[in-house]
């Protein structure tokens, strides 16, 4: 069975201190589904784009074994935008450009290969949507959703019902606050919990990642890197390899969900070390068994 991504597809312009880039490819889909392609295959991909999307885009993701079936192709159409600009602190942007366009009318129709698929993930999009293709699938065993502030202030009453029906809530320090109304993370965490998700991931940034499970709490940290470039695409790609991991191993104990967070963070680091998707693109396995080992070595000890 394919892992199936649902998510947006977009082409982003971004600048930072250090350069710009137009037209490159973006969305949630995309990022997850790239770095989940280094664990897993094929990967079952839904989204829509406009008559605009480059071709070699749709080469790069074939090129990667994900599957476009569910892919919509609108003629006429144009591609969801977007504009941003970071600071020198790269935890701070400013959109200077939204356009759904095509992204709009998304209306998610599963293709019938799509509906076994027992791993999902469920990127940053209306939750309504993100529902939807829940109500398509023939009894999916792990499902992964992402949410962000928007949907929590705009659209809370359909993302307290998609919480009760996945294992997997990933969400950055601040949403995790304002979702939980609590500002002491553990705190929120047991709060989330009432609402649903049997685990709950909370991204730091350049502080790595805490997993939350009834069992433990665990802290992954992040990877040290000289220079970041572009920090887009970094949720989605630990997204994608959270899940392409546990999907390859089909081993959903609390200690390969540490492994799991700790390859999700992998596949991050290397999403900010290019812009685009460009870091995420001819990877080799073993850099990324190699990367993994160095998180690994990051904090262990020897007892004396």
């Amino acid at each position: 069975m394919g892992l199936l991504v649902v998510g947006s597809l977009g082409l982003d312009t971004v600048e930072t201190p250090f350069d710009k880039v137009e037209n490159a490819l973006g969305g949630s889909a995309t990022y997850i589904s790239l770095a989940a392609s280094y664990f897993s295959g094929p990967i079952y991909l839904m989204g829509v784009v406009g008559e605009d999307f480059p071709q070699k885009y749709i080469h790069l993701l074939e090129n990667h074994s994900v599957d476009l079936e569910g892919l919509q192709i609108v003629n006429g159409g144009k591609t969801f935008r977007w504009s941003g600009k970071y600071h020198y602190d790269l935890n701070v942007r400013d959109t200077l450009l939204t356009e759904l366009n095509v992204f709009e009318q998304f209306n998610p129709e599963v293709p019938d290969k799509y509906k076994k698929s027992k791993f999902v993930c469920l990127g940053n999009i209306d939750p309504a949507l993100q529902i939807k293709v829940l109500d398509q699938m023939e009894g999916p065993h792990f499902v992964v959703g992402d949410t962000m502030n928007y949907w929590i202030e705009g659209r809370k009453e359909k993302l307290m019902e998609l919480l009760k029906r996945v294992n997997v809530l990933i969400i950055n320090d601040s949403e995790a606050r304002l979702l939980a109304k609590e500002p002491n993370l553990i705190k929120a965490w047991k709060h989330i919990r009432e609402m649903g998700p049997e685990i709950l991931i909370i991204k730091k940034g350049e502080h790595g990642a805490l997993l939350f499970t009834d069992e433990t709490i665990f802290s992954a940290p992040a990877y040290p890197m000289e220079m970041i470039y572009d920090p887009t695409g970094a949720g989605d790609s630990f997204a994608g390899g959270f899940i392409g991991y546990l999907h390859k191993t089909q081993d959903l104990s609390t200690e390969n969900m540490k492994r799991a967070v700790v390859y999700g963070s992998a596949m991050a680091s290397f999403c900010v070390e290019k812009f685009s998707t460009k870091g995420l693109e001819g990877l080799e396995y073993f850099r990324v068994q190699d990367r993994f080992r160095e998180f690994l070595n990051l904090s262990r000890v020897d007892e004396k």
